[in-house]
């Protein structure tokens, strides 16, 4: 993932930071408990396809 789309990404529900976890392959937004997943290096940031974090996922 470019470190550089990093950068300028932000979640499209609240517009805060999100945090790439290489080894799932998803940015996470912590505010919303969303993971959006990275299919061949490219970041699918639609709510739809978000998964709900559970408790644990979100505070790691």
């Amino acid at each position: 993932m470019d470190s550089r789309l990093l950068e300028i990404l932000v979640c499209p529900v609240c517009k805060g930071p999100l945090d790439f976890r290489k080894p799932q392959q998803e940015l996470v937004c912590k505010a919303c408990k969303l993971a959006y997943p990275v299919r061949d290096d490219i970041p699918v940031m639609l709510e739809d396809e978000a998964r709900q974090l559970n408790h644990e996922e979100a505070a790691g």
